[in-house]
């Protein structure tokens, strides 16, 4: 028997096409109109003041830590302590290190896949300036809890919700919970824009930042009064090639604005769908006594389905049995990332053993989750994984 159910599918159409077909018969492809227009778009589907695009999730994350650093009020400073979960993707921590944070790794829940909030409480010190909250998988983290834990302290929040496009708490839209929230449109993400990232905020001096460290640290697309610079010249040959602050080229393309208009036209039908088939996978999953699943915190966006394998059993072999039967499956994120060698760059420390991050690292694993009806298949998925943990047969 085989389900083929894999980890990613296209959620393009027609219109994505003509959208890409209309850049081309434009002739402009470097960022510009399109890329404005669905920047507003975006801003206004999740209810931030701005939000700038760039070339993905990962560089979304460099420009939001960046942006802490050449604020002119409360600036982030090398050696500074962030506070960030271990469990979650290689970019959410690059950027921290790479400006020269410490990074404290504090253990997730084995249940919500999220920071342990307990274990968060405690890894606050004196020194301690930012938490980067992760909301793994589409689930949104306890931001009540956490906005409690650092309520009258010198921290400040900020999001990478790159995995969960369209989650939600009480109605607010994850990403928007931190001074920054970021977003990935990835081809395995909610949305596709190819590749594509954006940040959001309510904040104008950080919103002014990002703009001019997405294209080179320039001035050129920055507006007249700005919190950058003051007052910019009214002599474009004069601000066409003004270096103010230590930038990159993050930019995005035509076509990844043009294809984000029409994928964001979208979303509501596919986190609708993502959350009916989250229904389904919880009804078959929920009382099987050889695996655990995620613990849904306000509204997920159901990123993926993910399991952790209770007992002895080895993982590899229900990885094997899944690869058989047409599952495709993948660590949850990385699992323990403070396991690997490239910490040994980094300026960090690690709070306690990180048992549950370990546990997920050695038994969990995620199977796909999409913008189309898969009732069927999951129900066919727990006959067969019944067959492969109780009976003990393909």
């Amino acid at each position: 028997m085989r389900i083929d159910l894999p980890l990613a599918t296209t959620t393009w159409d027609q219109a994505e096409h003509e959208a890409l077909q209309e850049v081309i018969r434009s002739g402009r492809f470097t960022m510009g109109e399109r890329v404005a227009k669905y920047e507003k778009e975006f801003a206004a589907y999740f209810g931030s003041k701005y939000c700038v695009m760039c070339s993905s999730g990962s560089t979304a994350n460099l420009l939001m830590v960046a942006a802490m650093f050449f604020r002119k009020n409360n600036a982030l400073r090398p050696g500074d302590e962030v506070i960030v979960p271990s469990v979650s993707w290689s970019t959410t921590y690059y950027p921290l290190a790479q400006y020269g944070l410490k990074l404290k790794f504090v253990d997730i829940d084995q249940s919500t896949l999220n920071f342990d909030l307990n274990e968060l409480s405690k890894a606050i010190t004196p020194q301690t300036r930012l938490i980067m909250a992760v909301n793994l998988l589409g689930n949104p983290n306890d931001f009540y809890q956490i906005t409690k834990i650092i309520a009258g302290r010198n921290i400040t929040l900020i999001e990478d919700n790159c995995e969960s496009m369209g989650a939600t708490l009480d109605g607010r839209q994850c990403g928007t919970f931190g001074v920054m929230g970021t977003f990935s449109s990835f081809f395995s993400h909610h949305i596709s824009t190819m590749e594509g990232g954006c940040i959001v905020t309510d904040d104008e001096e950080l919103y002014h930042i990002l703009l001019c460290i997405r294209a080179h640290g320039w001035t050129r697309n920055l507006p007249k009064l700005n919190h950058v610079t003051g007052v910019k010249s009214d002599d474009e040959f004069e601000e066409s090639f003004k270096f103010v602050l230590p930038g990159y080229n993050v930019r995005p393309l035509e076509m990844e604005g043009a294809v984000g208009s029409e994928q964001l036209k979208k979303l509501n039908q596919i986190v609708e769908v993502r959350r009916a088939n989250a229904e389904v996978f919880q009804e078959v999953f929920a009382k099987r006594d050889y695996v655990s699943i995620q613990r849904e915190v306000g509204n997920s966006s159901w990123f993926g389905f993910s399991f952790i394998v209770r007992g002895d059993l080895d993982r590899r072999n229900v990885i094997r049995y899944l690869t058989e039967i047409g599952v495709e499956s993948r660590p949850i994120v990385t699992g323990n990332f403070a396991k690997n060698p490239v910490l040994k760059w980094f300026n960090h420390e690690v709070q306690g053993d990180l048992p549950n991050a370990n546990l997920i690292d050695t038994k969990g694993f995620f199977i796909g989750n999409h913008h189309y009806d898969l009732s069927d298949k999951l129900k066919m998925l727990g006959d067969a994984m019944d067959r492969f943990f109780v009976k003990g047969m393909p």
